[in-house]
């Protein structure tokens, strides 16, 4: 299983997930998804929400912020929508995450999502080692200075 594969179907086992997807964005192409229905469309959402990435990293430019956006929350009556930049690869990548409110547990659900794209950035081919230190149960976190 490709470590694409693998991280979508771990954000996809978050609790009150509703879809989620691995999204270029620079060309707003999804590279692979999970969920969605016919009233909710990946295929339009996804790469929509590159857009969002851009305009956001375009403004902290401007501004002459010296800070990494790590996640975006966007708040629906009942859903968030979660965008989380991959840090540390040569790609633009992001993933995008669809909670169902009534389900899920935010905190929760920021913590498992950076744990998996630091998971991914690990097993990247191209990602450079950063310290990292092993949690509970195995996982993975930053160590403080990373924080």
């Amino acid at each position: 299983m490709s470590n694409i594969e693998h991280s979508l179907d771990m954000a996809a086992n978050i609790k009150g997930a509703f879809a989620v997807a691995l999204v270029d964005w620079d060309s707003g192409m999804m590279l692979g998804s999970r969920g969605g229905s016919a009233e909710f469309d990946l295929d339009v959402a996804g790469p929509g929400n590159s857009d969002v990435i851009r305009t956001k990293l375009e403004v902290v430019q401007k501004l002459g912020l010296r800070e990494n956006i790590e996640d975006i929350l966007i708040t629906l009556d009942t859903q968030y929508h979660l965008l989380r930049l991959i840090r540390g690869t040569d790609e633009k990548l992001f993933f995008y995450l669809v909670l169902n409110r009534a389900q899920a547990n935010l905190a929760m659900a920021r913590r498992d999502l950076r744990v998996i794209e630091q998971d991914f950035y690990l097993a990247h081919p191209s990602a450079n080692a950063r310290p990292v230190q092993a949690g509970p149960e195995g996982q993975f976190f930053p160590s403080n200075a990373q924080r």
